[in-house]
């Protein structure tokens, strides 16, 4: 390696005071140090660097063109140099970094925006990188370290993934019906029993949130039914097409009402049918080796939702 490249800041602030007062003695006063060791430290810089800096005689020293041509860039590297241990500490706060964040879609219908916004104008330093990814595929680059934290989709009281994974749940809500509009269920005044339940089901593969998709299931057992499934689909939005096309009924999380479909007519589960509506809850999990970033997003996140808890 070219030894120019091994030169460290000291040489680099003995240059600085010199270029910058253009008199070796009071660039040693600055520097807290006699003349004689900073002239040599700067015959030993030019000879490393095969230039000369200062053009001197015994009345005056001028900057070369090569020393005139260092100021600036030297002046940048020495902040910078200055600026590291805060940059480092703000890192171990997790105040500066990456977040990589995985969510449902569900909650991107309702307070993950506001989160967002709130985060980024709390920490500007963090850079938040997104992807829209089911339960199963966040949990799974959480364990390959490939995602910092996640926005997951579950049964309520259910873990979403290993024990291991920290948790803080974000907020329960029942399961609504999205029904195609040419069906008699969309504008019946009650709804039977029977025929609910005898409609096809669109709905998520098991895999992708097993105890949500057991939530669903175990509703039509409770009420002695197997439920036909007429297509399966990953994403809610996809669920919700399928739906307006009439291939069959959904159960969707209540904030999902907000996307609104042509052909489609969200409602609420009549209590008058017994078993309640099955519910679903969305949490956020990271893994505790996560890092501070993670944690200062979990942190504002619990902020937020109890800053909504007080009471106005």
């Amino acid at each position: 390696m070219n030894d120019a490249a091994l030169i460290d800041l000291r040489a680099w602030r003995q240059f600085l005071a010199v270029a910058e007062t253009l008199h070796f003695g009071q660039a040693a006063q600055r520097l807290h140090m006699t003349q004689p060791p900073l002239t040599m430290a700067i015959q030993q810089l030019e000879a490393r660097l095969g230039v000369t800096l200062f053009e001197r005689n015994r009345r005056r020293v001028a900057l070369s063109a090569a020393g005139a041509a260092l100021v600036e860039p030297v002046r940048h590297l020495l902040q910078q140099a200055a600026a590291l241990p805060g940059v480092a500490q703000a890192a171990g706060r997790g105040a500066v970094g990456r977040l990589r964040l995985g969510f449902v879609s569900t909650v991107a219908f309702g307070p993950l925006p506001g989160w967002l916004r709130g985060f980024r104008q709390a920490e500007p330093g963090v850079q938040v990188v997104l992807r829209e990814a089911t339960t199963d595929v966040q949990v799974e680059a959480l364990s390959r370290g490939e995602a910092d934290a996640g926005f997951v989709l579950h049964a309520p009281g259910v873990a979403a993934g290993p024990e291991d994974l920290v948790r803080l749940s974000v907020g329960r809500e029942p399961l609504w019906l999205a029904l195609p509009d040419a069906t008699s269920l969309a504008t019946a005044r009650r709804i039977r029993a029977d025929e609910l339940l005898a409609q096809p089901l669109v709905i998520f593969p098991r895999v992708i949130a097993p105890s949500l998709y057991d939530a669903v299931l175990g509703f039509y057992h409770r009420h002695g039914v197997s439920p036909v499934v007429a297509q399966e689909a990953i994403q809610m939005q996809t669920i919700v097409n399928l739906v307006s096309a009439g291939l069959g009924i959904a159960w969707v999380p209540q904030s999902m009402t907000l996307l609104q479909r042509p052909g489609v007519v969200y409602r609420e589960l009549p209590s008058a049918l017994g078993a309640g509506a099955p519910e679903c809850e969305t949490s956020l999990v990271w893994a505790p080796s996560g890092g501070a970033v993670a944690a200062r997003f979990a942190a504002f996140v619990a902020a937020e939702l109890e800053g909504n808890r007080r009471p106005g």
